[in-house]
């Protein structure tokens, strides 16, 4: 929990990230969005203000700061306060739910995974979009991040690290997108979304709960 404190504190900076680098963001959330389930209910864990859940459609997130949730519930998400791994939801209520660079903020990215896992629907879709540690954006924070208020205190992951989490917990039939190929501040246009990984600082990884166990 005491990595909420950071994100408590600076909502006004949290939301200006998004303002500044508008070509990033909208990249992400075309990434984001050509992996997303058409139908369905849905929900953010670690929705923060809002700024993914909002715009795709997602109308239910979980956070554990008052003050993110607070701004996010301003943009029409109902926000019950919680962390991933311990989720204030009953078993099988969701049909696809998102973590968009939230996963390196967890104490415990397994027990998140399980409590996703737990949650879902058989059948059901879990996506992660994250930076990838392995990635130039992923090395340049990694090498920063003592100077930065919000990642200071950040565990970054690689792709292979997630997918093993996420098989660990379960979850099958993986399918990943990548976008930001360069750095977000110099970015004048939407970067192209691609399948895989590797290129791209962005990835999200799309994976399925079984129908059967």
């Amino acid at each position: 929990m005491g990595r909420v404190k950071s994100f408590e504190k600076n909502v006004d900076r949290y939301e200006a990230w998004f303002d500044r680098n508008q070509a990033a963001y909208q990249s992400e959330l075309e990434a984001l969005r050509s992996l997303l389930p058409k139908n369905g209910k849905g929900l953010e864990v670690g929705v923060g203000t809002g700024r993914f859940a909002a715009p795709l459609g997602v109308r239910v997130g979980v956070d554990p700061s008052p003050a993110m949730a607070k701004v996010a519930m301003e943009r029409g998400i109902v926000v019950p306060f919680g962390v991933g791994e311990n989720l204030p939801c009953k078993d099988s209520s969701f049909d696809f739910i998102l973590l968009v660079t939230t996963i390196c903020f967890l104490d415990d990215v397994p027990a998140a995974f399980l409590e996703v896992y737990r949650v879902l629907t058989a059948g059901g879709y879990i996506l992660v979009g994250f930076i990838n540690r392995e990635s130039t954006l992923g090395k340049a924070y990694e090498q920063r991040k003592q100077s930065n208020e919000f990642y200071r205190q950040a565990t970054f992951l690689s792709v292979d690290e997630v997918v093993l989490h996420l098989q660990q917990a379960g979850f099958r039939d993986f399918v990943f997108r990548q976008t930001i190929f360069q750095n977000p501040k110099e970015m004048k246009q939407l970067d192209l979304v691609r399948p895989g990984y590797g290129e791209g600082s962005f990835v999200v990884v799309r994976a399925k709960k079984p129908l059967k166990h």
